[in-house]
């Protein structure tokens, strides 16, 4: 069902009216300034590691990332709106793709601004019977499993020579032939541990890779260790851990140590860690990790499973970035924009290879941690803010912020924060009065409880709306006016 609230207009239109004009002003930039390509906004290791991975010259990896943000934005805001006719989407330079289901959501799609591709398949069908074949097949013959959303189709991946064994597994289960299509792969993944190297963290004899700081400690791979052990080099104790099935960990350090909201970009300097907006498929990314250091590539498939020696894992991001032993539990971002950490996979950084991350909002969530953000210590909630809010909301409701005739404000940069409870999916409108009409200009709607909106506009009417999409709870938050 789709989702309706009081608010004037759909998310989809209003964030497809915005994103439009950024992504054009984003490719502007960067063809107009092709001589000396801006690049203060990103950290250089980043943009070098893109130049020597994906083969870009720096004019076009700055302009690639700032489209691909534009468009990450505009992919959630369309897949919230379609609900269950969503089918995945995916990024081919400038365009955003998006598969749907019935002719209204391609309406729907077309109205906010990105190419709509009729399928059969939602993607929680999808989901549901890659899940189902990945279970029917024999563990020691799968090598992973994911959905490829362009195709609206169910990939397995198997072992040399067991395509047969698979095929028939599957068709035993009841799967319906054609829907799954079976690949053979020349290597087995493997989790990434044990490996002398450089930023890292210790479990007795192993090493592994911090992902990224969290409220008294950091998230990293489950496979680096279990409940109870304990870590060096910072010292701490594993308070959570999962895997098989998921490979998330969080790790409690000791009070000497400050959680800092950065990642190492193996080129003398840190990249700031400022969300966990989850990126589209086909988006860039780049991993950092203690033997490798720094990678870029592209998202593949979300929700992807893989089999593993040590048990099968769902639910994560599949991609084409390079990583090898002891950069496991090592950070995956998407700009500035926390993904996962490193779980497994196959190949190394010399030959390539396909690596698999464990989104790390599902980390943080299951340890009831909060991501830390900006560069330095942990999250205080919404602090340093000129004017604040708070209130208590109800699953589906919205709430005008500070009133629901708003406030007036000159032309300049608008800032807003909203610290929602664990485990709820809170987003962070801001709207502005055009006639009598409320019309959303910026945007807050990952699918975590924490949201943050920037934005530059001109002189009027604004309000703040904080929108309970899923869980409720107390929240508070603050706001810049200019």
């Amino acid at each position: 069902m789709r989702r309706t609230s009081f608010k004037a207009i759909t998310v989809a239109t209003a964030a497809a009216t915005l994103l439009a004009g950024s992504i054009t002003a984003a490719t502007a930039s960067a063809a107009a300034g092709a001589d000396k390509p801006e690049v203060s906004s990103y950290a250089p290791g980043m943009v070098a590691a893109m130049e020597r991975d994906l083969g870009l010259t720096t004019s076009q990896a700055v302009a690639r990332l700032k489209t691909d943000e534009a468009l990450s934005d505009k992919q959630h805001a369309i897949a919230k709106a379609l609900d269950t006719g969503y089918a995945g989407a995916w990024v081919d330079g400038t365009e955003l793709f998006v598969a749907v289901t019935d002719k209204a959501g391609a309406a729907e799609v077309r109205a906010a601004g990105a190419t709509a591709v009729a399928v059969d398949k939602s993607l929680s069908q999808l989901d549901r019977l890659a899940t189902k074949a990945f279970r029917a097949a024999p563990d020691a013959k799968v090598a992973g499993a994911y959905v490829d959303v362009a195709s609206n189709a169910v990939v397995l991946e198997v072992a040399k020579g067991a395509k047969a064994a698979v095929a028939a597994a599957v068709k035993q289960a009841g799967i319906p032939a054609g829907s799954v299509s079976l690949v053979e792969v020349t290597e087995m993944p493997r989790t990434f541990i044990n490996v002398i190297g450089g930023n890292a963290y210790y479990i007795g004899g192993s090493r592994c890779s911090v992902g990224f700081s969290a409220t008294g400690g950091f998230v990293s791979a489950g496979h680096c260790g279990d409940v109870g052990n304990t870590t060096t080099s910072p010292s701490g104790t594993f308070r959570t851990s999962s895997f098989p099935g998921n490979d998330y960990s969080y790790v409690n350090t000791g009070t000497d140590d400050t959680p800092v909201g950065s990642v190492n970009n193996y080129s003398g300097g840190t990249v700031g860690v400022a969300g966990s907006t989850a990126a589209a498929v086909g988006a860039t990314v780049c991993r950092s990790g203690s033997t490798t250091g720094w990678h870029c590539g592209t998202i593949q498939a979300l929700n992807a499973s893989v089999t593993y020696a040590e048990g099968t894992v769902s639910g994560l991001i599949r991609t084409n970035v390079c990583a090898e032993p002891g950069d496991s539990g090592g950070s995956l971002l998407a700009g500035s924009q926390a993904q996962g950490m490193t779980s497994g996979g196959s190949g190394n950084c010399s030959s390539g290879g396909t690596t698999y991350f464990q989104p790390v909002n599902e980390a943080l969530s299951a340890a009831g941690v909060s991501l830390v953000t900006g560069g330095g210590g942990t999250p205080t909630g919404c602090t340093g803010y000129e004017s604040t809010f708070s209130g208590t909301a109800a699953s589906g409701s919205a709430y005008a912020k500070p009133s629901a005739s708003g406030f007036s404000a000159a032309s300049g940069t608008f800032r807003g924060c909203l610290d929602g409870p664990s485990g709820v999916d809170f987003d962070l409108y801001l709207q502005k009065l055009s006639g009598s009409t409320w019309t959303d200009v910026a945007q807050g709607i990952t699918s975590a409880p924490d949201e943050t909106v920037t934005y530059s506009g001109t002189s009027g009417t604004y309000r703040w709306v904080i929108d309970a999409y899923s869980g409720s709870g107390s929240y508070t938050g603050g706001y810049d006016t200019p």
